[in-house]
């Protein structure tokens, strides 16, 4: 296997270079695989520039920006910029009907003026290193049960070594289905401030009508420091930290683009799903997205017309608007793409090809006919119980907030019931102490429709075995309104300050009786449902589909060693190149390169929220105010460039020939969507925000021109 791996990466340039890009590579690996390809593309540095444990290099200036974005070190004050969608949560929870900062924008003008985000971290990648024989030792022989506890185990210990005595985060990531394993090691810093934002109407700029597509005119950036203890190690957040010294910042590029311009992405791509069989593309395109694009639809409807009516409802909601509104657009976008594709036939002709391989190589009938059958079987089961799965995520688990508070309640109970006071006094602690922020960032209105709203659809579109008795027999004796009289508005957990008592003094008898209450018996009761009949068995079938797909994805693996494979994302640090440039989305349209500041002025509509340009940014239109950002009467403010991106990309650095800063990755192109399943190099586009606008916003717009001296600008 370890020779066979070998092969993987080998590749012919000639018939590749000057197209779009396709690929997430492994920074450790640039050296032996890509470099030469890139540095045809026109890219002056080396693989050393780009990943170096010994010395200072530009994965020392990248990192994971909260739970799934990037974000980058553009001073050596340790001034951060991400995208404002990455730093949304943070925006809003500094922000109140009365201090709307989401919609005016905030800049602290000195670093005492910058606002701490409790719960909000930056990872660094410390280093990466390929373990994929440590973690396979004594595997051998096993059965496929016994082969994942041993690989459990050695993974287990690994991870501690690698630890530092808790020093470091430590991670073994599978690639390649458990063909190869990487180990990651992070330091965490925890005090991360807000420097600034723009208001919503830049840096969110075409709100959900434009998000996905392009052209774009969105200033999609914000700014954030890092702080240290004196010694430069991570510390929680105290006013005697210091700002964080990094290793190595990114430059920034003024100097422009020009089509056919290398460009290199640099970040944490999520996750990507290039080698599933066509079952699953089946699945995905023609019943996931269609039902969770359904589902969503009744969500946004509630919310939006709730955030239109009320500015308090807007401010609460506006960041859980943009959590379902995100995926919701993106999966529209990848079902389009996929039918353009004709993406589950295309799989079948590989399919055909690895089949004709394999038996010219022998090894069809002993390895991997059984694999296809199994693929049969295991998705037909797959289907039916992931489709339950997905309506349970989005009504149960991801639905109306006071299933939140329901499931923390019901928490509690449970550990008095089994006598555990240690973990009832914790959880008691925990779940009090989230009253203020729960209760900040709800609308018992808006909630109740979503319960009504969502919870028949569980009843309606699902198999009865899916669901509880006592659960199908509640929703058959009533409808929406006696729903929620019966069961939502008898509940204690609408009460906060009720509630907050209850916690704060209540004995065990008197906690027992939340056992009873209608919203916490109907959660309890899904939950239940979904944790013991329908998540396990998803989970054994995923296994075993995961399973298969390894011995699969060796055998493409073999059969295309001469050909690029990278493996599919998994939030892991990785470089994806290409080149600026537009595309042609159908007949008779083709879409240039860039936007600029007179796009924006055309879009304005003081009327719609999203499209409300400020007055600042108007008059400094207007005025022709554009500093050392003008490029022929005007200002830049988007690009497109064909960078293989994926969700964990936000914010991540698109970077230049120099290995200069010149944009911040933000979107793809909705034509592209279906990327993270099936690469098109005619429509696939990464959108990114020419770091000329955000650097014009915060000098011109927003008067914080002292963050440009920290910064190293090459003019």
């Amino acid at each position: 296997m370890r020779k066979l791996f070998g092969f993987v990466f080998l590749f012919l340039f000639i018939s590749l270079i000057g197209s779009a890009k396709e690929g997430m590579w492994i920074p450790t690996l640039l050296g032996k695989y890509n470099i030469e390809e890139m540095q045809q593309m026109g890219f002056k540095l080396t693989a050393q520039d780009i990943y170096d444990v010994n010395h200072a290099s530009m994965k020392d200036a990248v990192v994971i920006f909260g739970s799934g974005c990037t974000g980058e070190l553009i001073s050596e004050e340790g001034l951060l910029i991400t995208n404002h969608h990455c730093g949304y949560r943070q925006i809003q929870s500094h922000s109140s009907v009365e201090n709307d900062i989401l919609t005016n924008g905030f800049w602290a003008m000195n670093k005492g003026e910058e606002l701490p985000n409790p719960g909000l971290t930056v990872r660094f990648l410390e280093y990466m290193k390929d373990v994929t024989d440590e973690v396979l030792e004594n595997t051998e022989g096993l059965s496929e049960e016994k082969k994942v506890e041993v690989i459990q185990r050695n993974c287990g210990r690994i991870e501690t070594d690698a630890s530092g005595e808790n020093k470091y985060r430590a991670q073994v990531k599978p690639l390649f289905y458990g063909n190869q394993y990487f180990l990651y090691v992070y330091k965490t810093y925890t005090d991360v401030r807000l420097v600034g934002a723009p208001p919503s109407a830049i840096g969110k700029f075409g709100g959900d009508t434009d998000n996905w597509m392009w052209p774009r005119h969105t200033g999609d950036f914000s700014v954030f420091r890092i702080y240290a203890d004196a010694n430069n190690e991570p510390a929680e957040y105290s006013q005697d930290n210091v700002p964080f010294k990094p290793k190595k910042f990114l430059p920034i590029s003024i100097k422009g683009i020009q089509p056919g311009d290398f460009t290199m992405v640099f970040g944490n791509p999520g996750s990507t799903q290039q080698y599933v069989p066509h079952q699953e593309v089946d699945i995905i395109m023609n019943q996931r997205d269609p039902d969770r694009i359904k589902l969503r639809d009744i969500k946004l409807q509630i919310i939006g017309a709730a955030m239109e009516k009320d500015p308090k409802v807007r401010i609460q909601y506006s960041a859980k608007y943009q959590g379902i509104s995100n995926a919701w657009k993106k999966w529209q976008g990848e079902i389009k793409g996929l039918q353009r594709l004709d993406a589950v036939h295309k799989k079948m002709e590989f399919e055909e090809e690895f089949k004709n391989w394999a038996e010219k190589n022998s090894t069809w009938q002993t390895m991997y006919q059984p694999v296809f059958n199994d693929f049969e079987v295991l998705y037909d089961q797959y289907q039916r119980f992931i489709k339950a799965s997905d309506y349970y995520s989005e009504i149960v688990l991801r639905g109306p907030d006071i299933f939140k508070l329901a499931t923390m309640a019901n928490a509690i109970v449970n550990n008095i019931e089994s006598d555990q006071p240690e973990r009832v006094e914790s959880l008691k602690l925990d779940m009090e102490k989230s009253l203020d922020s729960f209760f900040k960032d709800f609308n018992q209105t808006v909630d109740e429709k979503l319960f009504s709203e969502l919870l028949p659809l569980l009843k309606d579109e699902l198999d009865p075995e899916f669901l509880p008795y006592d659960f199908q027999k509640l929703m058959n004796k009533n409808d929406k309104e006696k729903l929620l009289k019966k069961v939502y508005r008898k509940s204690i957990l609408t009460e906060k300050e009720t509630l907050a008592e209850l916690l704060a003094t209540g004995n065990e008898k008197q906690l027992l009786k939340l056992r009873k209450d209608p919203l916490i018996t109907m959660a309890r009761t899904l939950n239940f449902y979904y944790n013991v009949k329908i998540k396990p068995i998803v989970d054994t079938l995923k296994e075993n589909i995961d399973r298969n797909m390894k011995i699969y994805m060796a055998g493409i693996m073999e059969m295309q060693s001469n050909k690029p494979l990278y493996p599919d994302a998994n939030l892991t640090l990785r470089v994806t190149y290409g080149k600026v440039e537009g595309y042609e989305p159908f007949d008779g349209v083709k879409y240039k390169y860039c936007t600029t500041l007179s796009g924006i002025m055309k879009k304005d509509n003081p009327e719609i929220y999203d499209y409300d340009v400020p007055e600042r940014l108007k008059e400094l239109f207007r005025e022709k105010d554009f500093g050392k950002y003008e490029v022929n009467g005007d200002v830049p403010v988007c690009f497109t460039a064909s960078n293989h991106t994926s969700g964990g990309n936000s914010g991540s650095p698109v970077i230049n020939a120099k290995g200069e800063l010149i944009g911040l990755n933000f979107d793809r192109c909705w034509e592209g969507t279906m990327s993270d399943i099936m690469y098109d190099p005619e429509m696939c586009r990464n959108i990114t925000l020419d770091i000329r606008y955000a650097l014009f916003i915060i000098e011109k717009f927003a008067g914080a021109g002292y963050l440009l001296e920290e910064m190293e600008i090459v003019e």
